[in-house]
């Protein structure tokens, strides 16, 4: 029987007032990769909070076995100004540097004349080097830092990394130096906040090899359904407040929970029609009793009551609420957009793409991969202002309207309300902005305060609002899966999927680009090189060559 190394029973917890989730129970097992899913918002990071002993419980308990150490990813990492990439990863241990202060201190005062002239104090002062020692060794302090420097190359941190400020540091490589020093102190569990945020696909791929090789427990919430497939051994769904653990990957998560889901749909229609014949039997009964005044009837009626109070009930199969997303569309010019030897260098001379062709046609979907840095984000955003192309030529088809959802989100105006930005988007009533924001999940409160005020997912599903109002046939997508939950996720690949027109897409969600596109072009080194089919015909095909 595998080791119990945590078990959360019935816990609760109330942040401000607010009941996050309550009556939450989970055994956690030794060697086990498992992936928390959910909605946003049912309280995923609440709860990893929990396990790593970060909030009080409201109610329950949790049993760590004893020994059991972990460390967390924050979601949003912050790290500490002043130091290089390596110099904050040797932190990662912070008893080892008082350990290692303790030992030059002792050190000092053993070559102090006042001390070894001194039997007594020499034997104390010794007797306590000897003690620190001791734990310098149990902290593996001699090879402390080759620890750190190979847990950096691990996470794909490589040398020409370590003397970068932490503050010139991309958020993806603030994550990584975070999970280096995860990797350097090696706890027994890992609890990882969507350590997949920010990365590019090589570093996606980086991390799923560090997982896949880790000898603990590892709990990791991701909205990546494909890291999710690569890595976990199983699937931790929280959802209207319950927890229900699934065997195997994300994949074999979504097909076991359909069929539960139909198991217990079959099973409360067929209790319904029970309950129905029960309840009229009663009143047949009751109205008997009321004719003939007959006791046995009564008894009849009780007994038959009693049978109905004892049934343990079906629940009915409810699904969590989704925002409706509406692109439909129009059909516009067949030659959608077209590059023609498209170039452009950065003021300091660093040429980005060089002589990029690229033609996109009515009804396709593509999807722009490459590693970050390339230039991708900046070539869609030089679609929209195709005449101020330095190098080249940019056509787009006279019948199209570019629709563009940017990765920075710095198509809204945080000081808006949302109430405000619809309708600058749009000539709508207040009563039918508010509806249509409804639609998009936003409550009341939400939608009369400040843009500023949402989260990432939230302001992610307000710029997909604003594209419907648009009305485009030409989508330029920068990364829209970002801070989206999955949930939302599989609406944006059922709405493209349906989609009247063309779509050009930056992602480093492989599971989506399997799902929508249709062609997938590579900009590396400043060209373009062309692949037919989703993200897993691109990989197995660069894969060989």
């Amino acid at each position: 029987m595998a080791e119990i190394i945590m078990n959360v029973d019935n816990v609760a917890v109330n942040l401000a007032g607010r009941v996050i989730f309550q009556g939450i129970s989970w055994e956690v097992q030794a060697g086990q990769r498992i992936g928390l899913v959910g909605p946003n918002g049912v309280g995923k990071s609440t709860l990893m909070k929990l396990i790593a002993g970060e909030l009080p419980l409201a109610d329950g308990s949790i049993f760590r076995a004893p020994g059991l150490t972990w460390g967390r990813l924050e979601q949003e990492p912050t790290l500490a100004d002043g130091r290089t990439t390596l110099q904050e990863a040797m932190t990662a241990v912070p008893n080892l540097t008082a350990v290692e202060e303790k030992l030059t201190h002792l050190e000092a005062q053993m070559a102090d004349p006042a001390v070894y002239n001194d039997p007594d104090r020499l034997e104390k002062v010794m007797a306590q080097h000897g003690r620190a020692l001791d734990e310098y060794d149990r902290l593996d302090g001699p090879r402390y830092e080759s620890r750190v420097k190979e847990a950096l190359q691990r996470v794909g941190l490589e040398q020409a990394h370590w003397h970068t400020p932490t503050h010139l540091l991309s958020g993806g490589q603030k994550k990584l130096v975070q999970l280096a020093k995860l990797m350097a102190q090696q706890p027994s569990l890992l609890l990882l906040d969507e350590p997949d945020n920010h990365l590019d696909v090589p570093a996606k791929e980086h991390l799923e090899k560090v997982l896949n090789q880790y000898t603990g427990c590892v709990i990791i919430i991701s909205h990546d359904r494909y890291l999710l497939d690569e890595v976990a051994t199983h699937i931790a769904e929280l959802e209207n407040g319950r927890l229900t653990l699934y065997p195997g990957n994300y994949t074999a998560y979504t097909t076991e929970r359909e069929l539960r889901r139909l198991r217990q749909q079959q099973l409360y229609q067929a209790q319904q029609k029970e309950i129905a014949r029960i309840e009229a039997a009663i009143a047949r009964f009751e109205l008997w009793a009321s004719i003939v005044v007959d006791e046995r009837h009564i008894r009849q009626a009780r007994s038959r009551q009693k049978m109905l109070d004892r049934m343990d009930k079906v629940e009915k199969v409810t699904d969590a609420r989704r925002m409706t997303l509406n692109l439909t569309g129009w059909r516009g010019s067949n030659k959608v957009l077209e590059l023609e030897n498209v170039g452009m260098a950065l003021p300091d001379g660093r040429r980005l793409w060089r002589s990029l062709n690229l033609t996109l046609w009515h009804g396709e979907r593509v999807g722009l991969v490459g590693p970050n840095g390339v230039g991708k984000s900046m070539l869609l955003r030089q679609l929209l202002d195709p005449e101020s192309v330095p190098q080249g030529v940019i056509k787009i088809g006279p019948s199209n309207k570019i629709g563009y959802y940017a990765q920075e989100q710095e198509t809204l105006n945080y000081d808006n309300t949302l109430l405000t930005e619809i309708r600058h988007t749009a000539p709508l009533s207040e009563g039918d902005a508010v509806a249509f924001l409804h639609k998009f999940l936003f409550t009341y409160n939400q939608i009369r305060a400040p843009i500023h005020n949402l989260s990432g997912g939230e302001r992610s599903r307000l710029q997909l609002a604003k594209l419907v109002l648009t009305r485009p046939n030409l989508l330029l997508l920068d990364e829209p899966t970002n801070n989206l939950d999955i949930a939302s996720i599989e609406v944006l690949e059922q709405t493209l999927d349906e989609f009247v027109g063309a779509v050009l897409v930056i992602s480093h969600d492989r599971y989506f680009l399997d799902k929508v596109v249709d062609r997938v072009v590579e900009l590396q080194d400043g060209r373009f090189t062309e692949y037919t089919g989703g993200y897993t015909d691109y990989a197995a095909t660069t894969r060989e060559s």
